[in-house]
C-alpha cells in the first residue's frame, strides 16, 4: 500500500523522466535521440532541425527497393507516383518526426519496441493522400501484417486479389486508420486548428505545439483523477491500519 501512495504522489507531483514533446521511439531505425540533421533527403528534408532518422534513413525511404523494410509498394501494379509521395511522406513523419510521444505505446514485436497509435491526422493530408490514390490497386486494408513474406519481399497473401483502392478503402477514414493498424485516427480538424499532426508542411514543425496541446490535455485528465484515487489509498490504508 505504502508502494502505491509513494507512485500516486509522484504521479500527483508530475514526475516525468521522459520528455514526451522531443523524443524518440524504441523502433527499427530511429535514433535514441532526437537531434540536427542537416542533410535530410528529399521529403524527409522539413525535420533537419530536430529529428528522430539520420540522413541515411531519410534517402532510404524514397527508395523502392529500401533496406528499411523491404516493403513492396508495387504489391498490385506500379504505384502511380502522385500515391507513392504520401507514403515516402508517412515514412519521413514516421522515422523523423520528434513530437510523437504523446501516441508512443510499447508493443512486443521482434523490429520494435514501441508504435505510435491514435496519432490525429490533419483532414487536408489524411483527404489528399486517399484522392491521390484512389486509381491505384491494393490486396490488403491492414499493410501491417498478413503479407506473404516468403520471398524476403512483401506479397499479396494466397487467395486474395487486388482491387481498386477505393473498394479496398471507400473513405479517406477507412485508409488512414486501417492501413497501419490504427497508427492514425482521421480527424475533421484542419491544419491551423492547432488540433491534427501535419505529414505536409514547410518552415518551423508545426507538430510540437499539437503533441503539447494534447500531451497537456492528458495530463489534466490525469490530474483530475488523483485526488479520487489518493483519497481511496489512504481510505483503504486506514482501514488496514485500524
Amino acid at each position: 500500500m505504502w508502494s502505491v501512495l509513494a507512485l500516486l504522489l509522484a504521479l500527483s507531483g508530475g514526475a516525468m523522466s521522459l520528455d514526451k514533446l522531443n523524443m524518440c521511439m524504441d523502433a527499427k531505425h530511429h535514433k535514441t535521440e532526437p537531434g540536427p540533421e542537416g542533410q535530410l533527403y528529399q521529403q524527409c528534408s522539413p525535420w533537419r532541425d530536430n529529428a528522430c532518422c539520420t540522413a541515411n534513413t531519410s534517402a532510404e525511404a524514397h527508395d523502392d527497393a529500401s533496406y528499411l523494410y523491404n516493403f513492396n509498394w508495387n504489391h498490385c501494379g506500379i504505384m502511380s507516383k502522385e500515391c507513392k509521395k504520401h507514403f515516402i511522406q508517412d515514412t519521413c513523419f514516421y522515422e523523423c518526426s520528434p513530437h510523437l510521444g504523446p501516441w508512443i505505446q510499447p508493443v512486443d514485436q521482434s523490429w520494435r519496441k514501441e508504435r505510435i497509435l491514435d496519432v490525429p491526422l490533419c483532414k487536408e493530408d489524411c483527404e489528399t493522400w486517399w484522392e491521390d490514390c484512389k486509381n491505384d490497386f491494393t490486396c490488403k486494408t491492414n499493410w501491417h501484417k498478413g503479407w506473404d513474406w516468403s520471398s524476403g519481399i512483401n506479397k499479396c497473401p494466397e487467395g486474395s486479389k487486388c482491387s481498386k483502392w477505393t473498394d479496398v478503402f471507400p473513405t479517406p477514414k477507412s485508409m488512414c486508420e486501417e492501413i497501419w493498424s490504427n497508427s492514425y485516427i482521421y480527424t475533421t480538424y484542419t491544419k491551423t486548428s492547432g488540433k491534427c499532426m501535419q505529414l505536409w508542411f514547410t518552415g518551423t514543425n508545426p507538430n510540437k505545439k499539437v503533441a503539447e496541446y494534447y500531451l497537456n490535455n492528458g495530463q489534466q485528465q490525469q490530474s483530475s483523477a488523483l485526488p479520487t484515487l489518493l483519497f481511496l489509498a489512504v481510505t483503504s490504508l486506514s482501514v488496514m491500519i485500524h
